[in-house]
């Protein structure tokens, strides 16, 4: 797939972030990992991202990253871009990049480096060597530790031409304006953060067609209902939506740390996809909170 129909289809409709399957035993199911990615291929998804943060990058193992792309290329359709998650350190980010086009990825997002803040040369300098490494498609996640100004992002830009997104996880709807307006169509602008339907109209004002649905993963008739009531601007249904579906789960995801990836894991088993338990250092929702869960997903059904 070119650079140019990469960016092109990425923006053109909703992105699924499946969430990776782990047996009784927690070690990585990819027979149950196949037939969530034909099951979501099924849908009118824009772009599979495996092993982003939905799907718990953070905890994957190198035995496992190989099986987990391959399988996610494997599984989907050919007209669905598939980008892979790298992260952590310069040298460890690069050979995950490699290891992403080996096993057929269309493209790979760049997930914050590990743990140190660093200057804009630094972060410059360390995309600048994964993209240099692949010559698949490329989109930065800003988030965390990573925040790119929108100078630094129009000269990355210009030194990699397979920097293709733009991928915002932070929520400063200020600087997504500076950054829209400073790098245009140059690159697709995702919206990144969790639970990104509640940004989801101010960033269309801005030019950002497309975000990260991790409720794809257990509801994604609703997901796409959703996405599509935002293009046509349709206010009344996602007003309703918004008060009858997203904001109680919010409330949810936000009584404890890594709910974001907890909730659409419990989610999943509720819908009867199951994909086993959370890796720590995450922790599953207890019984109450997996029942508040159950009836939002059955008042939507």
């Amino acid at each position: 797939m070119q650079l140019d129909e990469i960016k092109s289809r990425i923006g053109s409709g909703l992105l699924s972030f499946p969430i990776t399957d782990f047996g009784a035993d927690g070690e990585f199911d990819r027979d149950s990992y196949a037939r969530r990615l034909q099951w979501l291929s099924s849908y009118e998804a824009a772009g599979l991202f495996a092993a982003g943060g939905t799907g718990e990058f953070f905890s994957i193992g190198y035995d496992e990253y190989d099986s987990i792309i391959e399988t996610a290329v494997a599984n989907s359709s050919a007209e669905v871009p598939v980008l892979a998650g790298v992260g952590y350190g310069t040298r460890m980010a690069v050979d995950l990049a490699k290891r992403a086009e080996k096993a057929g990825a269309a493209g790979i997002l760049v997930l914050p480096h590990y743990l140190m803040f660093a200057e804009q040369e630094g972060i410059v300098a360390h995309m600048k060597a994964i993209c240099d490494a692949v010559g698949i498609g490329v989109i930065y996640y800003a988030r965390d530790n990573s925040r790119l100004t929108p100078d630094s992002l129009a000269r990355l830009a210009e030194l990699c031409p397979n920097l293709v997104g733009y991928k915002d996880g932070i929520g400063d709807l200020q600087l997504m304006q500076r950054v829209s307006h400073a790098l245009g169509d140059r690159l697709v602008h995702i919206g990144g953060l969790p639970t990104a339907e509640v940004f989801a109209q101010p960033y269309l004002e801005m030019g950002v067609t497309t975000y990260s649905s991790a409720v794809f993963n257990f509801v994604p008739e609703l997901a796409l209902r959703f996405y599509r009531a935002v293009r046509q601007r349709d206010g009344e249904t996602i007003r309703s939506l918004m008060d009858s579906f997203y904001l109680p789960l919010i409330a949810l995801r936000d009584r404890r740390r890594g709910y974001a990836v907890s909730m659409i894991k419990a989610g999943a088993d509720l819908v009867g996809r199951p994909a086993g338990k959370v890796r720590s250092p995450l922790t599953d929702l207890d019984g109450e909170e997996r029942e508040v869960l159950r009836q939002l997903i059955a008042a939507h059904a």
